[in-house]
């Protein structure tokens, strides 16, 4: 086993700078920015993504002005906007969600528009086609065959107008969508081109604008082309129902997006508004804001601690989870440091203020945060990468077949080689490419929610699947998160049993404040042992305490408050060395029976943070998948090692604070491994956001689980093979749908283009080429459709 310790270290000074951009939709888009930034004179590293819709730019401001990055990204096609100058956090994030609040309803707006048309144009197509086959054969019109007879029925007059007047208001119901809620698809691909990249909008773009093109010159030229030989079909519903989808999928994506701020927004929320300060010799309350160094603050029972400091006077217990992840508060004294946002248990005590605002451990969180979810480089998408190769070569052999057909083919030359390469523009629309990942991924996460598995869009199942290294915090994830008393051990020459040890402690610890005797009265309570009012209580900061039960002197508490009221714990040593190599926290009894017969040790209690009872199993099965399992605690190396010896763990880190957390989730990830965070505490965000991949515990706090990309609704510890295993067949059946997808593609586009006319005369019509089209886009979602059946039983 090995168990590591790192020392603090301060990350270095960077000139950096946080750009927001808007309108980005797709891993492509984001990587596209980030291209565009790289190769930005004067910038050293750029980041991009797409959750956070945040650039991030380190850069050298001699050579390169943060106007400049702007303009770069903007030249992209996307949106972006000059940062604020030192806003306030709260309503820098107000602004953020405002801007993607509006770009949802945008995306709403665009859909609804697009959906009309599309039911619009099916209807329409019904007598269109119905009149001689001058219609699209859509295969979603095709869909509406069976209602051909009753829309003759219910709407006669319809299959009266001409094929002509269906053919303009056809066009009519489309141009609202190839020119405003399409639009952005259209530009995108020109900006793209201009920088000699194509992605998954030069698709759509292509594929979309051929079939419109060629439907508005059948449309307004429709008598001629009957004159030569050409039937004047249309495709307004392929055209109008591709950028329905397609704007379906975005919106769903920016549904997810809109969730990624309510890390940071629970984190700040932790920061109390107000704080009572010593002024002129008088408590004052102030807004928290205007605390400053070296102020005497004051804080009352359960007051959240406003600001970072150090005790002057009083005692108290302090819940530092927020910081530590550990469930037992800390005694406070005089000369304790405390840390602004934890909240203090039933004392009251006065400290200085010794960091305020942005210089408290609360704020470097949540910059920590903050910077790890900027920093993450987004994936590109399999269908992006090969789109780079396809549009350009189905753009080349479009045009070599265009002048093949023209000089080559029969008459009319002109208009056959136009029908062909726009047969071959159509079959190479990208419908089925584009609903290879988002099919798979809907299914997979409405699969993984039934499994209580919340997994928060594409990106984080493309992303688990190349996990190869888990970390695993302790507290609350591989153990309970609550103290329970494990072991009661009663001196073995001493009189009375275990119950009577419980009894005499439980009934003292009754009037103490301090998690270890909640533990030990809870104990005795489960245990059905039934408690005594204690006639004396005196509590001793940070030894134990001290009373009367039933006339007989009792004292709880450590090895220390037994030596000075001199019991001998000596023979308590051989238990207490046992259990304390199993990582247990000891709580020592001793008793008077009589002044006079003096003190003697009677006993020993053995407190721990129980292990859950799956988690050694779901330890095995990662191991079982080629999954590398690391524990990462704030805790000291000897209860680490002792809880990692239980699961079967062989690498531990100890005795890391949460911003040292992060560190070493980079370290691990600067090795080559791809890393998948697990936690339950806001001291785990900072890493779950650093982490290639986050997953969050059930039952930890809502800062986790907003930070984490995936979320696990119970405190299973084998959700997370569970839901590495759902990703990785996720990614199996996205890439079995690019295939087919492509496939199609690369079959169908020969034929298009006439290679078998020669030989048979057969010749892929722009009709044949639809129905091809909706073969590929039935093919993937039907593929799709198997995540629905991943077994919730073990996945390795």
């Amino acid at each position: 086993m090995t168990d590591v310790v790192r020392p603090s270290a301060e990350p270095a000074d960077a000139c950096a700078v946080t750009i927001p951009v808007s309108g980005m939709t797709c891993a492509a888009c984001s990587a596209r920015v980030q291209r565009a930034l790289e190769r930005t004179a004067g910038v050293r590293s750029a980041g991009v993504n797409l959750l956070t819709s945040r650039a991030t730019v380190e850069y050298d401001p001699a050579v390169v002005s943060v106007d400049r990055l702007v303009e770069a990204i903007r030249a992209t096609g996307y949106g972006a906007e000059l940062p604020e100058p030192a806003a306030d956090p709260a309503a820098a994030l107000d602004a953020a969600e405002a801007a993607r609040a509006e770009e949802g309803r945008e995306l709403r707006r665009k859909l609804a528009v697009s959906l009309v048309a599309g039911v619009l144009t099916m209807v329409l197509g019904l007598p269109l086609m119905h009149a001689g086959g001058a219609g699209s054969p859509d295969p979603l019109a095709r869909l509406t065959m069976p209602l051909d007879e009753a829309l003759a029925a219910a709407a006669p007059w319809l299959y009266g107008l001409p094929a002509a007047a269906l053919r303009y208001l056809l066009l009519a119901a489309t141009i609202p969508v190839v020119f405003w809620a399409g639009r952005h698809f259209y530009t995108r691909a020109w900006a793209a081109f201009r920088q000699h990249a194509a992605d998954m909008n030069t698709l759509i773009a292509v594929g979309t604008g051929a079939a419109f093109l060629y439907s508005l010159a059948a449309t307004l030229a429709a008598d001629w082309l009957r004159a030569r030989g050409l039937e004047p079909q249309v495709y307004y519903e392929a055209v109008v129902w591709i950028i329905a989808l397609i704007l379906l999928g975005n919106l769903l994506e920016a549904r997810a997006r809109s969730r990624t701020s309510g890390a940071i927004r629970r984190l700040m929320g932790l920061r109390p508004d107000t704080a009572r300060v010593v002024r002129d010799g008088a408590e004052v309350e102030v807004p928290a804001a205007q605390v400053r160094v070296g102020d005497v603050v004051v804080v009352r029972p359960g007051d959240r601690v406003p600001v970072d400091g150090e005790v002057l006077e009083g005692t108290s217990a302090v819940d530092e989870s927020m910081l530590t992840g550990e469930p037992m508060p800390v005694p406070k004294q005089p000369g304790d440091r405390v840390v602004g946002g934890t909240i203090n248990g039933r004392g009251a005590f006065r400290f200085r203020a010794l960091a305020v605002g942005s210089d408290t451990v609360l704020a470097r969180i949540i910059r920590l945060v903050q910077d790890a979810q900027g920093s993450k480089a987004p994936i590109q998408h399999l269908a992006d990468r090969i789109a780079a190769v396809f549009v350009p070569v189905v753009l080349s052999i479009a045009i070599a077949t265009f002048v093949l057909w023209y000089d080559f083919g029969p008459e009319p030359a002109a208009l056959r080689a136009l029908a062909a390469a726009v047969t071959v523009l159509i079959i190479a629309c990208p419908c089925a490419m584009g609903l290879a990942t988002p099919t798979a991924v809907m299914v997979a996460t409405g699969r993984g929610a039934e499994l209580g598995i919340l997994i928060k869009g594409g990106e984080a199942l493309q992303r688990a699947h190349e996990v190869d290294l888990v970390v695993l915090d302790k507290t609350g994830t591989i153990t309970e998160g609550k103290p329970r008393v494990t072991d009661v051990v009663p001196r073995s020459d001493g009189a009375g049993g275990a119950e009577e040890l419980l009894r005499l402690a439980g009934s003292l610890e009754r009037l103490s404040e301090h998690p270890l005797a909640e533990a030990v009265v809870a104990a005795a309570r489960e245990r059905g042992v039934p408690l005594a009012d204690p006639a004396a209580f005196e509590a001793r900061a940070g030894r134990g305490v001290v009373g009367s039960v039933d006339g007989r002197g009792v004292l709880v508490g450590s090895r220390r408050l037994l030596a000075e009221h001199g019991a001998d714990p000596a023979p308590l040593d051989e238990a207490a060395a046992r259990l304390a190599s199993g990582g247990r926290t000891l709580v020592y009894v001793a008793v008077e029976d009589a002044p006079a017969a003096g003190w003697r040790a009677a006993g020993l209690l053995g407190v721990a943070d129980p292990i859950k009872p799956t988690s050694r199993e779901a330890v095995e099965r990662l191991r079982a998948m080629g999954i590398e399992v690391v524990m990462l605690t704030g805790d000291h190396a000897g209860a680490a090692r002792a809880v990692a010896r239980q699961v079967g763990i062989e690498r531990v880190i100890a005795e890391v604070l949460p911003d040292r957390k992060l560190e070493e989730v980079r370290r691990l990830q600067e090795e080559g491994s791809v890393v998948a965070m697990v936690g339950d505490g806001i001291n785990d965000a900072p890493a779950l956001a650093q982490a290639d991949v986050g997953i969050a515990m059930g039952g930890g706090t809502d800062v986790a689980l907003e930070t984490g990309t995936i979320a696990l609704m119970t405190g299973d510890l084998r959700g997370v093979p569970r839901a590495i295993a759902l990703a990785r067949r996720t990614m199996r059946v996205i890439r079995q749908n690019l295939f087919w997808a492509f496939i199609y593609n690369v079959l169908g586009i020969p034929i298009a283009a006439g290679v078998l006319y020669p030989a048979f005369g057969l010749l892929l019509t722009p009709a044949m080429a639809a129905a091809a089209m909706a073969v590929s886009s039935v093919s993937v979602v039907t593929n799709s459709l198997r995540l629905r059946g991943y077994p919730a039983g073990n996945p390795a």
